[in-house]
């Protein structure tokens, strides 16, 4: 197979054709309404950790790491009954908040940075530095693409893609289309032993909230890659061998726009119920706070014993709140193992059902 050089950006090609361009406008508009949307929900942050560890989950899916929905949950107020793929998907929740933190405070992404993300993702695995990466076609193993393999070009491009993602001067394109191409840039690169998919989808989203287009991420590209694994793939390679970006970054932009629309009846469907728990718990139980409501929206699963840390109420108080609520219908009580937990189930199948 010839091999296949990685070129530095700009791209030398046109990123802003009209057929690129009429995307950008649907995907800019679905955006700025997803924005809007998250706005209105009183305390934003509580969908961090649901939405997070959806994206971390629909994530770890490409790569063949498959958990589900009541794992994950169930291991994020617990993580002593955390499976692998669990701990996986907490991993990569974890690493987006790294990266958030980050970019609020620095407004910068630098290689650095996104080495301390993709560490936590794929821990002890750092760059490239030994040859012999390639990259194989799941089913035939058939090698599709080799990466650089010396550790001066690994290095070299990533300083091109670092100043890429942070001089707006260095390529005067719309921010949306430069992240199709960031994203295909990082993965060509390949710069780390292991989590580069992960570490790359993760990039999206918080480049995206680095420049302004979101506060806080929860547009999450996966799950449209999922459903479109076949073209992802495909388009990818087609940039390396035919450096056909167009259909690429439209691809890229529409998976912008359908995921914004998603995303919004998502969030509207939460803001509803959440408006449903406040209106029941205050009406009808002493016991309504604005951060009992918080907990029961941060965490579909919960119990006692987490209960009582955060609201920092006694054992037997917590018991008595999450038993009065699983007895008015508003969450489900199981017994797993030793432990009874309380299941937010309508906020559950909203997540499910995205």
């Amino acid at each position: 197979m010839e091999e296949i050089k990685v070129q530095t950006l700009p791209p030398k090609a046109d990123c802003e054709s009209l057929t690129i361009l009429k995307q950008l406008n649907k995907a800019s508009r679905a955006l700025g309404q997803l924005k809007g949307e998250v706005s209105k929900i009183p305390n934003s942050q509580i969908l961090l950790d649901t939405l997070t560890l959806q994206e971390a989950k629909d994530s770890n899916e490409i790569e063949n790491i498959v958990t589900t929905d009541d794992e994950i949950y169930q291991a994020s107020i617990d993580e002593t009954v955390a499976s692998v793929t669990a701990k996986e998907a907490l991993n990569y929740s974890n690493a987006i908040k790294l990266g958030l933190d980050i970019v609020r405070k620095k407004g910068l992404l630098t290689v650095n940075d996104i080495s301390r993300i993709q560490q936590i993702i794929s821990p002890n695995h750092p760059i490239r530095k030994i040859p012999g990466t390639v990259l194989k076609n799941p089913r035939t193993q058939e090698v599709v693409y080799t990466p650089p393999q010396q550790y001066d070009d690994i290095k070299t491009l990533l300083d091109n893609l670092e100043r890429y993602i942070n001089a707006p001067e260095f390529h005067e394109i719309d921010a949306l289309i430069k992240m199709p191409i960031i994203h295909f840039q990082f993965e060509s690169i390949h710069p780390y032993l292991d989590g580069n998919g992960r570490t790359g989808r993760l990039l999206n989203i918080l480049y995206l909230v680095q420049q302004g287009l979101l506060d806080i991420p929860v547009l999450y590209l996966s799950s449209y890659i999922i459903k479109n694994k076949s073209d992802y793939y495909r388009l990818l390679q087609e940039v390396r061998t035919k450096g056909i970006w167009e259909e690429w970054i439209v691809w890229m932009l529409k998976g912008v726009e359908l995921t914004a629309k998603e995303t919004i009846v998502v969030v509207n469907k939460i803001k509803l119920l959440m408006d449903d728990y406040k209106k029941e718990i205050r009406s009808n139980f002493s016991f309504y706070s604005h951060d009992l409501i918080n907990i029961l929206f941060k965490h579909p699963y919960t119990k006692n014993s987490f209960l009582e840390r955060e609201l920092k109420i006694h054992r037997n108080t917590a018991s008595n709140y999450l038993n009065t609520l699983a007895e008015a219908g508003l969450l489900t009580k199981v017994k797993i193992g030793k432990f009874n937990y309380y299941i937010n189930v309508a906020l559950l199948q909203i997540l499910k059902n995205r």
